[in-house]
């Protein structure tokens, strides 16, 4: 075709690995790109949107267009909302010069990277790279599937299927949250990514929860000529600490990345997680109260401790204060921070993730702990 096709880099990992700050950053570390993002969520209400944004309301933020889409299923056939949002997005590719697509922490990238090596879509974008985000004290402390949350088996082995066929699907992988590891930590989080995904093309740090643009956008991994990814120096500054192409490891033998190749799992295979393992759930728990922001964290934290979670996010508006409170958690490691700059939230909204949690129960718990009301 004589219009160059728009090119797609598709984010994905684990519920809580830090997906939405990364993208966060690359939007204001990328003011030479105009961006389209889509975001997939597990849930009724798009958090993670808003947080792109900064202050909800608009669909658009400067040179960056965000659209919301539901239900986690993102690109998977039955999905209404994907192939409209993508095919308007190429109607107005005269202002857009790139997409990234964030998918639901309980999804595996394959379907969206399917979709656009379908008809459809094949002659209007083109995959760029697929990233894998992970949450590297999580990975460290045996979270996925190792030790597992609650001691349920059923929760470890689903948590330890999917991560690993997160990591099988992408070309890159972002070691996320290592601010505070040090490089013997950092070399066995490598280490271990390789064990589980030999096929891993790069491993990049992000520290800060930032990445060099020039490592994660425009990388043409997916294009037929491409044939080898050239870093622009090393990823890492540290002693003794350096990130080495696998293609210069003799790791990609035999493998080809030339279309989607060995991250191909059928249609099928992606509905594992909601389908055959009805177990995830998502549900959303509102208050028109404001919060006393300690009182909440602890709230937050306790029922983490009591119920199969695996990831809390949401706002509140914060008692006598301006601005909202921004509530972030992964399994029991409960964040909540002041925005004093937000525009405030009209009411409490808590997004809860886990497996077989109890919602009844922990609307309940919220209500004693909090002394709010909560439905």
């Amino acid at each position: 075709m004589s219009q160059a096709r728009i090119p797609v880099t598709v984010v994905t990992g684990f519920l809580g690995a830090g997906k939405t700050t990364l993208l966060s950053n690359l939007i204001r570390d990328s003011k030479q790109r105009r961006l389209a993002i889509l975001v997939n969520e597990f849930g009724e209400v798009s958090i993670d949107g808003a947080l792109l944004r900064g202050e909800g309301g608009e669909g658009e933020h400067g040179d960056v267009e965000i659209h919301d889409l539901s239900n986690g299923l993102v690109a998977y056939d039955d999905d209404e909302d994907f192939l409209p949002t993508m095919l308007a997005l190429w109607q107005r590719r005269s202002l857009i010069d790139h997409v990234l697509i964030e998918t639901s922490g309980l999804a595996l990238p394959s379907a969206v990277m399917e979709r656009l090596q379908g008809e459809a879509l094949a002659p209007y974008f083109v995959l760029d790279a697929t990233l894998a985000v992970v949450d590297t004290p999580l990975l460290l402390d045996g979270g996925f599937g190792q030790a597992g949350a609650h001691g349920e088996q059923a929760v470890d082995a689903s948590i330890a299927e999917l991560f690993e066929m997160q990591l099988s699907n992408a070309d890159i992988v972002v070691l996320n949250k290592i601010d505070e590891l040090d490089d013997e930590a950092l070399l066995a989080a490598e280490t271990r990514v390789r064990e589980l995904a030999p096929s891993i093309r790069f491993i990049e740090l992000a520290y800060e929860a930032k990445l060099d643009t020039r490592l994660t956008l425009g990388l043409h991994l997916h294009e037929p000529a491409n044939t080898a990814h050239r870093h622009y120096g090393p990823v890492s500054t540290m002693p003794g600490l350096t990130m080495r192409p696998l293609a210069d490891q003799g790791l990609l033998d035999g493998h080809s990345h030339s279309g989607l190749g060995a991250h191909s799992h059928g249609l099928t295979t992606h509905k594992h997680f909601h389908e055959q393992d009805p177990g995830w759930q998502s549900f959303m728990i509102r208050s028109k109260e404001a919060q006393d922001a300690e009182t909440l964290r602890e709230a937050v934290a306790a029922i983490a401790r009591s119920e199969p979670l695996l990831r809390i996010k949401g706002f509140a508006s914060p008692l006598g204060g301006d601005g909202r409170l921004l509530v972030q958690g992964v399994r029991s490691r409960i964040e909540l921070r002041h925005e004093s700059e937000a525009a405030p939230a009209k009411q409490a909204q808590l997004v809860f993730i886990g497996y077989h949690p109890s919602r009844p129960r922990i609307v309940e718990q919220l209500c004693q702990l909090t002394g709010t009301v909560w439905r």
